[in-house]
């Protein structure tokens, strides 16, 4: 067993996997950037990346830890061989991002049905708590590049195990999944399949980038498998409590609150604790905008005898996704904008700190409140806002 995980948690089985997917590592001697040339004497280009960095941010330069110093600060040089490959990754890696969570999934909100996104937020909020937890308590390295070839470089700081890009991404698919039947007509068998798909892409995209080793990524998706089965029969229960009871906005703010205040602190800055923040200050948001929908009388779910037909693919019913779709990014993010700024320029008068010190917002009490309070106001602008907007718009 001990073999198993020892295997499955190999760098080389990961750089295995991206040189079968065409991307090679080429000598510093022979690569340059621009184009080059592959064995088979067919042109491709080479591009660069980073070897581990001895910065000071990155777990890799962590001995206490139990990874591997980075010895080596040269740029890392790598060829692509099969592009469609190469592309399809790195957009299902980008399913794991803040661009996709604050664009996409609210068009579930707009565009579908309320309750499903409430759903999904909620069940994505406790996996990625969970997940990012589990990393800090933990603390299993990433995988080692070289061999590994980096394709982001964010993250460096962070563990490894689990992979929250494959539970976030097992959690929406299948929260989705079932919960969809009871509102929506579609074929089961299809929504499966493109569930299975979609968690499966964005798994094997964790490899193809390097950011994962298998076992982070096998536990990350089985984690968040026995997350749904624990928790899928009280779905309803949570559900009613979230929507009809006096203190459930007491407890979408405290308790989330609490949780990002009490985050386990490294002996070196991570971006962990500041995107655990920011997704329960989501959830927050979120949970208090629906229970405020719900005392309003107004929830924008489908009406009529449930489950309700998919809606019709027409030329104007895209055409009014598409306009939601914009007037939703656009509250959205120039929400985001304007909290962030409004609330670091509060906390660094507050505590004294020079506005052009960027360094200042990595410490807890101004990291923790400035995202919270960012991102729980985005969570209530997508829950209550937009869909009035969309309504005075007469997008709805």
């Amino acid at each position: 067993m001990l073999e198993l995980l020892a295997y499955l948690q190999d760098s080389e089985l990961v750089a295995r996997f991206q040189r079968l997917c065409g991307l090679i590592p080429v000598e510093a001697a022979h690569a340059g950037r621009g184009r080059t040339r592959t064995a088979n004497g067919i042109p491709v280009l080479a591009h660069e990346g980073r070897w581990d960095r001895q910065d000071k941010n990155s777990n890799y330069t962590h001995k206490q830890n139990g990874h591997a110093v980075g010895g080596c600060s040269r740029p890392q040089q790598y060829e692509v061989r099969n592009w469609l490959l190469h592309l399809l990754f790195l957009f299902s890696s980008g399913l794991g991002h803040e661009l996709f969570y604050i664009t996409c999934l609210p068009c579930i909100h707009w565009n579908l049905d309320p309750f499903l996104c409430r759903r999904l937020v909620n069940m994505w909020t406790v996996v990625m708590y969970i997940g990012q937890v589990l990393k800090d308590v933990l603390k299993l390295p990433r995988p080692l590049s070289p061999p590994v070839i980096k394709l982001e470089t964010r993250v460096d700081a962070e563990y490894g195990l689990p992979s929250t890009h494959a539970m976030a991404a097992t959690a929406i698919s299948f929260t989705v999944l079932l919960s969809a039947p009871s509102r929506i007509q579609f074929q089961f068998e299809v929504g499966l399949l493109i569930a299975v798909t979609l968690s499966s892409l964005v798994c094997l995209s964790r490899l193809y980038t390097g950011m994962h080793s298998a076992l982070d990524v096998i536990c990350g998706a089985s984690i968040s498998a026995i997350l749904m089965f624990l928790t899928y029969p009280y779905w309803d229960t949570l559900d009613h409590f979230q929507l009809t009871s006096c203190i459930s906005p007491i407890v979408a703010l405290s308790l989330p609150l609490f949780l990002s205040y009490t985050y386990p602190e490294l002996d070196h800055y991570s971006t962990t604790r500041g995107d655990t923040t920011t997704i329960l200050g989501v959830g927050a948001g979120c949970s208090i905008g629906y229970w405020v929908n719900e005392k309003l009388g107004q929830t924008f779910e489908p009406q009529g005898v449930l489950p309700v037909p998919l809606p019709t693919l027409t030329a104007n019913a895209l055409a009014l996704g598409a306009a939601r779709f914009l007037v939703g990014v656009v509250a959205l993010i120039g929400t985001r904008q304007v909290v962030k700024t409004l609330s670091l320029q509060v906390l660094y008068f507050w505590y004294r700190v020079p506005k052009h010190d960027d360094s200042a917002r990595r410490r807890r009490e101004i990291e923790v409140p400035y995202k919270f309070a960012t991102y729980m106001t985005v969570g209530l602008v997508n829950s209550i806002l937009v869909n009035r907007v969309f309504i005075l718009l007469g997008l709805l």
